[in-house]
């Protein structure tokens, strides 16, 4: 089985092209561009490199969010886009449960977060047993400190990863103290690789209606919302 997988969840744009236990090429950046404009041209690049072509995937496996609601979206349409018109499965994997894998041989709690503004952020809470990645709680969008005053009252280890995680470490490291580990810089990029490890064998879901999960309403949806609540 050859996967192909997408990220553009948030600013990280990554590409994975995987057989079985074999990651044949990976492709990563970091940086504030238009992933829109950037997407397929990397994809072409990267099969052309790893001297595969779009006849010769077995799956897409796409991040689902949350995260950047227009990078979520447009991840999702050249995915379901790619799956539809080769006529191949299709599976998303959280974009958070994904980040959590660079943690597995961190022996306690993973915390994957991205920074959601205001305070927020995008996060949830994960362990390796038997080396598998286990979820422990789901993802949410929640204030921060709440967050890590929760984590404190589990008296465990917890690992925070994500490139987000330098905004927020020192209010962690103030309430969490010695319990608080960090990722290493090398870890902090969510890996498209584990993003096609995960998908792999995931169930595959329908093309048509595969969504993202944002977690949180956009503020415009919420604003409409609340004016048609008003309304009522």
């Amino acid at each position: 089985m050859k996967v192909l997988a997408i990220d553009t969840s948030n600013y990280t744009l990554g590409l994975a092209l995987m057989e079985e236990d074999l990651v044949i090429g990976e492709y990563i950046t970091t940086v504030k561009k238009n992933h829109s404009i950037r997407v397929m041209p990397a994809i072409d690049m990267l099969l052309k490199d790893c001297d595969a072509k779009p006849a010769d995937l077995s799956k897409i496996v796409v991040a689902l969010g949350p995260g950047s609601y227009t990078g979520v979206r447009i991840g999702m349409t050249i995915a379901k886009t790619l799956a539809w018109s080769l006529n191949i499965p299709i599976a998303g994997v959280s974009s958070l449960a994904f980040l959590a894998a660079s943690g597995r041989n961190f022996d306690g709690l993973i915390c994957p977060l991205f920074d959601a503004r205001r305070g927020q952020v995008y996060t949830g809470l994960y362990e390796f047993r038997d080396g598998e990645l286990a979820e422990i709680q789901e993802d949410c969008n929640v204030m921060l400190v709440d967050w890590v005053e929760s984590l404190k009252e589990m008296d465990k280890p917890v690992l925070f990863v994500g490139n987000d995680v330098p905004l927020h470490r020192e209010k962690i490291s103030e309430i969490l103290g010695g319990k608080a580990h960090f990722a290493g810089v090398t870890q902090n990029n969510p890996r498209p690789s584990e993003l096609a490890l995960m998908g792999m064998h995931a169930e595959p879901a329908d093309v048509h209606t595969i969504v993202p999960n944002y977690v949180r309403l956009a503020e415009a949806e919420a604003k409409w919302l609340e004016a048609q609540k008003a309304k009522e």
